[in-house]
């Protein structure tokens, strides 16, 4: 008989004291992940929580499970080590977007492309918020910055549209302060086999403060905030008033009362092809205006560490168990007497 655990967060609270700027989203974060494994049932010990560099990679330290903080830009590839060794762990990135597409862009495309069963979540503010300021790679075009003194001319990623690029097959967005939001995309993503991109609006009230507030703020954020719901009309405002179409393969928003009901978009995360999630991923450059938010996709394909336990095994039948110390001891050893 399978024995029921029953967590709360504090049995996911270290003791290590919590280092953040007062009001920093990554309070609101942190405690609905430790809330969210709390929930989840599983043996504490079967978290890893790995982490790169930044304000955001702080959080093993603070969380009372498995973890190690790594270098720069490098956690996927630690997490898919650990991932691809111990299928049985249930493994999580915390990065930021300094950390994830700056240094670490290349490692965030591979590990979503290669579908490893790991979950990324990636908190984005917008600036180097650690080393105090400067303009990252998710800044907007224009950002006055200690970097950038007259402002960003880098066009910024949408990360949401390159992982959908990169064929991750579990894609979604969400913000630090929904805590009901979050933790509905986190048991998603938990429940989804395969790499899953989290992610979330985090605002750094010291170097960015308010970079959100068209999503947050109580008199706007329901003309702006479009709530994708698999099998659903996309249609967002106080009364639904605004829809969103596709005109010739772009999703464009238009007032609903302008169109027929069957040319409103109804949201399938569960498409094979990506290209309207993608497009979806389009309608914002950024937190500004209306901003899609929640599962863009969530499909099956074949999981990584399956397919190479695949082929292993067929090695084995074909050749035999093989010998280690005898492939050590081949040709070109010799003995030194």
């Amino acid at each position: 008989m399978t024995e029921t655990l029953t967590y709360t967060r504090k049995d996911f609270q270290s003791d290590q004291e919590v280092k953040w700027c007062p009001g920093c989203g990554d309070f609101t974060i942190l405690a609905s992940i430790q809330s969210f494994f709390a929930e989840a049932g599983l043996p504490r010990e079967n978290f890893v929580v790995i982490s790169g560099i930044g304000c955001s990679s702080r959080f093993p330290y603070y969380m009372n499970t498995y973890g190690m903080h790594t270098i720069h830009g490098r956690a996927p590839a630690i997490a898919s080590g650990i991932a691809i060794t111990r299928p049985e762990l249930s493994v999580w990135v915390t990065t930021g977007d300094g950390d994830a597409l700056s240094i670490g862009g290349n490692h965030f495309i591979h590990l979503m492309r290669r579908n490893v069963n790991v979950k990324l979540v990636l908190f984005n503010n917008q600036i180097y918020g650690l080393t105090k300021g400067q303009y990252s790679p998710t800044s907007e075009v224009g950002k006055i910055t200690k970097s950038s003194p007259m402002g960003s001319i880098d066009r910024p990623f949408n990360p949401v549209s390159l992982a959908l690029g990169a064929e991750a097959s579990f894609v979604a967005r969400t913000i630090d302060m929904d805590r009901k939001h979050t933790m509905e995309i986190l048991r998603a993503a938990y429940e989804h086999r395969g790499t899953a991109l989290i992610e979330i609006y985090q605002n750094c009230n010291v170097f960015n403060n308010h970079a959100f507030l068209e999503l947050t703020g109580k008199q706007i954020r329901d003309e702006n905030r479009i709530n994708l719901e698999h099998g659903e009309p996309v249609l967002f405002g106080p009364e639904g008033e605004h829809a969103v179409i596709l005109e010739n393969g772009a999703a464009k928003v238009v007032p609903t009362a302008s169109v027929d009901a069957s040319q409103i978009l109804v949201h399938d995360a569960h498409a094979v092809n990506p290209s309207v999630a993608f497009a979806l991923s389009r309608l914002s450059h950024g937190p500004h205006g209306p901003t899609p938010l929640g599962i863009f996709r969530n499909v099956e394909r074949p999981v990584y560490e399956d397919v190479l336990q695949e082929q292993i095994d067929t090695a084995q039948e074909r050749k035999g168990v093989g010998d280690l110390d005898k492939l050590l001891r081949s040709a070109g050893t010799w003995t030194v007497e």
